[in-house]
C-alpha cells in the first residue's frame, strides 16, 4: 500500500486524530495565552519581577517534553490531564517574555498623556499599553503554537489526543508494511496544521494591529 492509499484508507482516523490535535494546541494557547499576559501585567513594571517571570517560564523548557509527561502521570494520570497541564507549561514562556517586552516597550508619553486626560490605571492599561503591546504578544503566541504543535505529538506517549498517536504506531511497528506511512501521515498532518494556524495568526494581525503599527 502506497502513502496516498494510505490516506484514503485511513482519513477517517487521521481527520478525528487532526481535530484532536488542533483542538488541544487551540485550549492549550487560550489558557497560555491568558497566564502569560496576566503574569507580563503583573512583573513589566519591576526589573526583577520580570526575570524572575522570564527565568521561571525558561526553566521549564529545559525539561525534555518525554521527560514532563512522565513526571506528570503519577500525578494527573494518562490521557487529557497530562498532554493540557505540559502544552501549557511549555506555551507559556514566548507569551510572557514578548508580553513583558511589549508592555515595557510602550512610549511613556503616551501613557502620560493618557493620565493627564483622567485615565485611571486599568484603563490605561486596557485602553493605551495593551493594544500598542499587542503586536510582540501575537508573534510571542504564534512562536508558541508552532512550539507546541511538535510538543503535542509526545503526548500520545500518555494515551494522549492527537497525530502523535499515528507517529508511535508507526515506530513501534518499524518494519512492517504501513509503519514508514503512519510516520509520515503524522508529521505531515502537524505540518498543515501548523502552516493553517500561522496563517489564521498573519490574518488576525492585520486585522487588529493598525497598519501604522505594523510599519
Amino acid at each position: 500500500m502506497n502513502f496516498w492509499e494510505y490516506l484514503g484508507s485511513r482519513h477517517e482516523q487521521l481527520l478525528t486524530d487532526a481535530f484532536q490535535h488542533a483542538s488541544a494546541v487551540f485550549q492549550c494557547m487560550v489558557v497560555a495565552t491568558v497566564l502569560g499576559v496576566l503574569v507580563g501585567v503583573a512583573t513589566y513594571r519591576s526589573d526583577w519581577a520580570g526575570n524572575l517571570a522570564t527565568t521561571a517560564t525558561s526553566t521549564v523548557l529545559t525539561i525534555p517534553a518525554l521527560a514532563m509527561i512522565g513526571l506528570l502521570i503519577p500525578v494527573v494520570g494518562l490521557g487529557v490531564a497530562p498532554t493540557v497541564t505540559a502544552l501549557t507549561l511549555y506555551g507559556l514562556l514566548p507569551v510572557v517574555r514578548n508580553a513583558i517586552v511589549g508592555l515595557r516597550g510602550v512610549d511613556p508619553a503616551l501613557v502620560d498623556a493618557a493620565r493627564g486626560i483622567g485615565m485611571s490605571g486599568p484603563a490605561r492599561l486596557l485602553r493605551v499599553e495593551l493594544p500598542l503591546a499587542w503586536p510582540p504578544i501575537l508573534t510571542g503566541i504564534r512562536v508558541a503554537t508552532q512550539m507546541l504543535m511538535g510538543i503535542a505529538a509526545i503526548a500520545a506517549y500518555a494515551s494522549g489526543p492527537g497525530l502523535g498517536n499515528e507517529i508511535f504506531r508507526g515506530i513501534a511497528s518499524l518494519g512492517s508494511k504501513n509503519a514508514l506511512n503512519q510516520v509520515l501521515a503524522g508529521t505531515l498532518g502537524i505540518i498543515v496544521l501548523a502552516l493553517l494556524f500561522d496563517a489564521v495568526y498573519v490574518l488576525i494581525g492585520r486585522l487588529t494591529i493598525p497598519r501604522g503599527i505594523r510599519v
